[in-house]
C-alpha cells in the first residue's frame, strides 16, 4: 500500500509578517528552515523508502523539499516542480498586511476571502507587477490559464489535473513525496478524502509539519497522522 507524504513548506518571511502570500515569491525565515530539516528528519524516521517527489515553482516549497531530502539523506530522488502545486492566488490582497486588511475592509470581508470555499478576492489587472503573466517562470504556460485570483474552489480545479496526471500515476508505483503550500495541499486533501465544503475549512495544514497518509491500493486513505504530535492540527476524517 503506498504512502502520500504531504509536507507544507516552513514558516516564509511574509507568514512572519501576517501578509497574504499567494504567488509572491518569498524565501523561508531561519525558522522555516529548520522547520524544513526538522520535517526531513521526521520522515527519515519512518524507515519509508520514496519513489518521486513533487514541488510548486515556488521558492518556500522548493527550498523545503531540498531541506527536507537532505536531511533524509536523498537528494538524488527524482523530482517534478509544477505551477499547478503553487499557493492559492489572493489576487490584490497580495502583499497586504491582514490586519490592515480587516482594519480597511472589515473581518466578515475578510473572512469570506480566506476561508470560504468559492470566493475571490478582487483580482489583479494584467499589467500589474504580480499578475503571473508578468513573472518569467511562467512563461511557457497559457496566459489564460494563469489566475488573476482564486477560491479554493478554484485552487483545486487548477491542482487537479496534476493530481490525476502526474501524482496518482506516481503513487501507483510507490511512496511519494509533496512539499507545497497550505491551500494546494488542502484541495488534495478535500478531493482524497471525499470532504464537504464545510468539511475541508476545518481543515488547517502547520507549516514543516509532514502528514502522512497510508493509501490503500486503490487509494482510498487508510490511516493519516502528523509526525509531529506537538504541532498537529485536527486531521481530515477517513472516507
Amino acid at each position: 500500500m503506498p504512502v502520500l507524504m504531504l509536507i507544507r513548506h516552513g514558516q516564509s518571511a511574509w507568514n512572519l509578517e501576517n501578509r497574504f502570500t499567494g504567488w509572491m515569491d518569498v524565501n523561508l525565515t531561519a525558522e522555516g528552515e529548520a522547520q524544513a530539516v526538522k520535517a526531513g528528519g521526521l520522515i527519515a524516521g519512518e524507515g519509508l523508502a520514496f519513489t518521486e517527489a513533487f514541488t510548486s515553482m515556488q521558492t518556500r516549497a522548493i527550498r523545503t523539499l531540498w531541506l527536507a531530502l537532505a536531511a533524509m539523506d536523498r537528494c538524488w530522488l527524482p523530482e517534478t516542480k509544477s505551477w499547478r502545486l503553487n499557493e492559492r492566488h489572493y489576487g490584490a490582497l497580495t502583499g497586504l498586511d491582514k490586519a490592515e486588511t480587516a482594519a480597511r475592509h472589515g473581518d466578515e470581508q475578510v473572512r469570506i476571502w480566506r476561508r470560504s470555499y468559492d470566493t475571490p478576492p478582487p483580482p489583479l489587472a494584467e499589467d500589474d507587477p504580480r499578475h503571473p503573466v508578468n513573472d518569467i517562470r511562467y512563461a511557457g504556460i497559457p496566459r489564460e490559464l494563469l489566475p488573476a485570483t482564486e477560491s479554493l474552489k478554484t485552487t483545486l480545479e487548477r491542482v487537479l489535473p496534476f493530481w490525476d496526471g502526474s501524482i496518482v500515476p506516481a503513487l501507483k508505483q510507490g511512496n511519494v513525496l509533496v512539499s507545497a503550500h497550505g491551500n494546494s495541499l488542502r484541495a488534495i486533501v478535500k478531493h482524497l478524502f471525499g470532504l464537504d465544503e464545510a468539511g475541508i475549512m476545518a481543515v488547517e495544514i502547520p507549516t514543516g509539519n509532514p502528514l502522512l497518509i497510508e493509501l490503500s491500493d486503490d487509494l482510498v486513505p487508510v490511516a493519516v497522522r502528523y509526525l509531529d504530535a506537538d504541532r498537529a492540527q485536527p486531521l481530515p476524517p477517513l472516507p
